[in-house]
């Protein structure tokens, strides 16, 4: 007689340990797993420290629930794969959210700790998504995937994110699917069912199955289900009428969803890899289920040494993640109608790369008025070693010290698991001291001493473009229409300073007969003034900045819609 294959299931997890809890809701079987004994015990859920270069970096591993140094297994070289998108949708801000984070993170890696990250990205091109979405749309799924695949890369490439070293796509990797997939089988670690599907038998690894949760009270259904354990997870999907298949061993089919990245990744890496990152939300079961999949597959003890999850966006005043499936999304490409790129990487900055973040136009502003900050510093400082303003002597030691404590602090927080809201507080307070000596003054003596503001110049540039990924002076024109500018600014000056220009003979008090010390200009000249006023008042709205300085004039141009300080 054949057992149902519940019971047969039932009677397995009661052999390996697991207590079984039943529950039916909506008429459908739950099954809560808890343990009689650890679910995972300590010894073969022990992290191994990788040995290696030390890159002097602290970092925050979703293995161990506590920050750990970072240790690499080639020296200055970081092996990095990542979750990429599933194409069948146009990408929110919750997922720019966390690339735009994981962009910084590999810039400073490379930038300020000189490490090569070699980072590779799955396009997660075939899914049940992705054929619902066609069948909606009545296209074939590979047509949407690539729609969708090629706007994805032009909001990254909008948001200033690093392409990886290379793109893969799933589609791509069949052959290398099936054959990880027939390994993993050899090694005892996976099942066909007469159906012809393929399932990971988490039963095999024993305890090893839920290093990056805590398994216990995890549910899963029973019924219907063709595997033996409610745990075990999909490796190879039988086909079904009017969907996309793939030869296979085991009979038409695609592969499962984790799957997939456990095969890229070792396609390019082998069977070591130093960094695996993604949104929280991937911890599990897709995370699980890649480390699992791939320890079997290797049959190592520790595949990823180190998991960096990046925190959830939230809509301000609610708890739900932003997601296409809540309908609280906010689309890039609309995003980027009133918001430019440098705002938002900032908004990403001013915390911590796995925490939560509250999205606002009440932050988004906050992020605007920083970069204002910032970009206004930047132009002073710029006016200032050209001569163009003018202020009264600075404490220059004092400023060399500021700075060198500056890179001091912002290094000592980068390394403490990219601590980029206590990076910005060192800038912004390098950039406070500054704009404290860039007062203008009409009568200047003494000394200057441009070389320190041109040493915090290029520092705050430095950490801001090149390590960050954003462009501290905040704008996108080219070097022709700055040219252009320049020289409309400089025409401008030349006819402010002759209209300007006082009277020649100054007026005398009638009862002392000396003269009075308020000058004004000639009364034909006035209308020339007027004129340069104007001008500076048109071209501000299209971006365009004229800051009067005495006699002198500096500019700055910025995009549409952003703000400026003095």
């Amino acid at each position: 007689m054949r057992l149902p294959l519940a019971l047969v299931a039932n009677v397995r997890l009661l052999n390996s340990g697991l207590r079984i809890r039943h529950s039916i809701h909506n008429g459908v079987i739950k099954t809560s797993l808890l343990s009689s004994h650890n679910i995972c015990s300590r010894a073969e859920r022990k992290w191994i420290k990788p040995a290696g270069f030390d890159t002097g970096v602290k970092t925050y591993n979703s293995l161990t629930k506590q920050k750990e140094p970072l240790v690499l297994a080639q020296e200055r070289i970081a092996t990095w794969y990542s979750c990429g998108p599933t194409v069948y949708d146009h990408a929110h801000l919750g997922h720019a959210c966390s690339y735009v984070r994981f962009d910084i993170l590999q810039r400073i890696l490379s930038r300020i700790f000189e490490i090569n990250v070699i980072h590779v990205m799955v396009i997660t091109d075939i899914d049940d998504k992705i054929i619902q979405r066609s069948l909606e749309q009545n296209i074939s799924p590979t047509v949407l995937a690539r729609m969708h695949e090629e706007e994805f890369k032009r909001d990254m490439q909008a948001l200033r994110v690093l392409p990886p070293a290379v793109y893969m796509r799933v589609t791509d990797n069949i052959p290398q699917i099936v054959a990880f997939i027939k390994r993993i089988i050899g090694n005892g670690h996976a099942y066909v069912t007469s159906q012809g599907n393929v399932y990971f038998d988490t039963q095999s690894i024993g305890n090893r199955y839920g290093k990056l949760v805590n398994l216990g009270g995890i549910a899963g259904e029973l019924g219907a289900q063709d595997k033996r354990d409610p745990r075990d997870f999909a490796l190879w999907k039988a086909s079904k009428p009017h969907e996309p298949h793939w030869e296979s061993p085991w009979g038409q089919g695609r592969p499962g969803w984790h799957i997939e990245c456990s095969t890229i990744a070792s396609s390019v890496f082998g069977s070591q890899l130093d960094i695996h990152s993604g949104g929280i939300d991937l911890a599990f079961p897709h995370h699980e289920n890649e480390i699992a999949q791939s320890e079997a597959y290797h049959q190592c003890e520790q595949w990823g040494n180190y998991f960096l999850h990046s925190g959830h966006l939230h809509l301000k005043g609610s708890v739900e993640k932003m997601s296409k499936s809540l309908k609280n999304y906010v689309t890039i490409k609309d995003f980027l109608k009133s918001y430019t790129a440098n705002e938002f990487r900032l908004f990403c900055l001013l915390t911590r790369y796995r925490s939560a973040i509250d999205y606002s136009d009440a932050s988004m502003n906050e992020a605007r008025s920083t970069l204002s900050t910032i970009s206004a510093f930047c132009h002073n400082a710029q006016a200032y070693m050209q001569g163009h303003l003018q202020c009264q002597p600075t404490e220059e030691g004092i400023l060399w010290e500021r700075l060198s404590a500056t890179q001091s602090s912002v290094r000592k927080a980068l390394a403490d698991d990219f601590d980029t809201p206590k990076t910005m507080d060192a800038i912004m307070s390098l950039i406070h001291h500054g704009n404290c000596q860039l007062q203008p003054a009409t009568k200047v003596d003494g000394p200057r001493s441009p070389a320190v503001f041109g040493a915090m110049l290029s520092y705050v540039r430095e950490i801001m473009g090149s390590s960050i990924g954003m462009n501290s002076e905040v704008h996108d024109s080219s070097g022709v229409l700055n040219n252009v500018v320049e020289e409309l600014v400089h025409f401008r000056s030349k006819v402010r300073k002759f209209a300007l220009s006082v009277e020649d003979q100054a007026p005398q008090d009638p009862h002392t007969g000396s003269e009075i010390q308020k000058r004004h200009p000639q009364p034909d000249r006035v209308p020339l003034l007027k004129d340069c006023d104007a001008l500076r008042n048109n071209l501000a709205p299209l971006g365009v900045h004229i800051k009067d300085r005495g006699t002198n004039s500096t500019w700055e141009i910025t995009r549409r819609g952003e703000t400026r300080k003095d």
